[in-house]
């Protein structure tokens, strides 16, 4: 049975979804499409099973050798498709498992990759799934050293500490890759019976 996908832009500008597929699983419609503010876009045939990341990019033209790119989210292709290319932090990203364990879709939104627009997933039609959003604008208290700016000097996005800085302890990994390599004070309690 095949999933109803609905883009709504909230955003002043054109954004530009980017769609990557994880491996051996069905493609989705589209792997990259134009999304003008205001009215919605709609791919009806997301297939049982698809799996994988949604993002937007933004600040995007068309330069004059035809090379199409954008200042957040770009996957580098020189196209409005992604043609299976993921994307360039930094980049909010909205991932989805359809049809998972038990027969359960799973989504989630990450700013593993950094930051670059607000996401709402907003499941409809009957279903019971919680609604998760990331709608604060993080490029707006972005610190300097985490910003990602567009050719003008705007603030495009904010990238993540392990992808401005690419450290170990940052990155979780080599002697930070584990819970136990970390003190953070008293830190806070969760009690549950």
């Amino acid at each position: 049975m095949a999933t109803i996908f609905v883009f709504t832009n909230r955003c002043p500008e054109t954004i530009y979804p980017g769609v990557q597929t994880n491996p051996n699983r069905p493609a989705f419609p589209t792997t990259g499409f134009a999304l003008p503010p205001g009215p919605d876009a709609a791919f009806p045939g997301v297939p049982a099973g698809w799996s994988g990341r949604i993002w937007g990019r933004y600040r995007c033209a068309t330069d004059a050798s035809g090379s199409f790119g954008c200042a957040s989210g770009d996957c580098a292709t020189g196209r409005v498709e992604c043609n299976g290319a993921g994307n360039q932090a930094p980049s909010t990203l909205a991932e989805f498992t359809l049809n998972g364990q038990g027969g359960r879709d799973f989504y989630d939104i990450s700013n593993v990759d950094g930051f670059n627009v607000p996401i709402q997933i907003l499941p409809y039609g009957g279903q019971s799934c919680a609604t998760v959003t990331c709608a604060a604008n993080i490029n707006a208290a972005c610190p300097p050293e985490l910003a990602a700016r567009a050719a003008g000097g705007a603030t495009v996005g904010c990238r993540s500490a392990c992808g401005a800085f690419n450290t170990d302890e940052f990155c979780c990994r080599g002697e930070f890759g584990s819970p136990d390599s970390y003190y953070l004070g008293s830190g806070f309690t969760i009690m549950y019976r």
